[in-house]
């Protein structure tokens, strides 16, 4: 037995929100992307730099480079959470369609995906504020050149 047409527009407006949820984690993985390029282009530009370096100056862009490891890790951690929402927000909408075609029901399925997509993504957003923290903390001025003083004056 074939779906009518109007059984067919129900599905599509079940499945309405969460393609407009896969929307807002595509353009969330599209910050997080840039956010790792830029990481990964400010890491490559040290290694000149360290190999260059001696002393106090080597330390410091050490320390710095161990930061930027850190951040990259935590950022494809976060772009991980994201796809892993992504991927169990499409097998909801899949599922919604399979339910909604076939008269069967995939309801605690579709629950339990959607649960699972929503810790996924809140799983993805903690890792990114914890990223987003470290990033701030090491941009900041070093004291050591605020209190810098010109020699002679």
């Amino acid at each position: 037995m074939l779906p009518s047409a109007p059984e067919v527009a129900h599905v599509i407006s079940q499945a309405v929100a969460p393609v407009f949820l896969l929307a807002g984690l595509g353009s969330f993985l599209n910050v997080c992307t840039s956010r790792l390029a830029r990481i990964i282009d400010r890491s490559r530009s040290l290694e000149p730099d360290i190999l260059a370096s001696r002393g106090a100056k080597h330390d410091r862009l050490i320390v710095e480079l161990r930061v930027l490891d850190r951040r990259m890790a935590l950022v494809s951690r976060a772009i991980f959470a994201t796809v892993l929402s992504a991927v169990l927000t499409c097998a909801v909408v899949v599922l919604l369609f399979a339910s909604g075609l076939t008269g069967l029901n995939f309801g605690t399925g579709i629950a339990l995906l959607f649960i699972g997509a929503m810790i996924s993504l809140a799983t993805g957003f903690a890792v990114f504020l914890v990223e987003t923290r470290i990033g701030a903390a090491a941009v900041r001025i070093r004291s050591d050149l605020l209190d810098h003083e010109v020699e002679g004056s």
